[in-house]
């Protein structure tokens, strides 16, 4: 369940909320590691400088937040009750930014995971998606990068 903040304590809260280095993203970036897979991050020259970017195999993976990104029905993609003339275009325009990032993505020859928050939780299954992901052939899609726009 959600806890309810004040007005006064939400701007503290959302100071305090950060784009990169996040608990989900560093979580599935050691189960990575681990696994014994090398990664970039954030690489700024591909579209929405996605989370893990693996150059060699041509895939990224993008670790998305349930609230901020609108995971669905899940119950933590909720609209705040307060301001919701703010918040529901914030997180609408985060969703169509998301897309829109995955397609240019898609369109230079990258395949992209998208990994939810709540998701995270389950250990075992996480490793089996990771693994199945990586692992597999990479879908030879068009390539329309040219080599200055490739991560190093």
């Amino acid at each position: 369940m959600t806890e309810t903040l004040s007005s006064k304590r939400r701007p503290d809260n959302m100071r305090q909320i950060r784009a990169k280095d996040t608990s989900p993203e560093m979580k599935v970036r050691r189960l990575v590691h681990r696994m014994g897979f090398r990664f970039r991050l954030h690489v700024p020259t591909l579209p929405g400088k996605p989370d893990l970017v693996f150059p060699r195999l041509r895939k990224v993976i993008e670790v998305r937040g349930c609230f901020w990104h609108q995971h669905g029905s899940c119950i933590d993609s909720y609209i705040p009750k307060s301001r919701v003339e703010y918040w529901r275009p914030k997180l609408k325009r985060n969703r169509l930014r998301d897309k829109r990032n995955e397609k240019k993505l898609a369109g230079q020859g990258w395949d992209v995971l998208t990994l939810w928050e709540c998701e995270l939780d389950d250990a075992e299954n996480l490793g089996k998606r990771l693994v199945a992901f990586l692992k597999a052939r990479h879908s030879r899609k068009q390539t329309n990068t040219s080599p200055s726009q490739r991560p190093h």
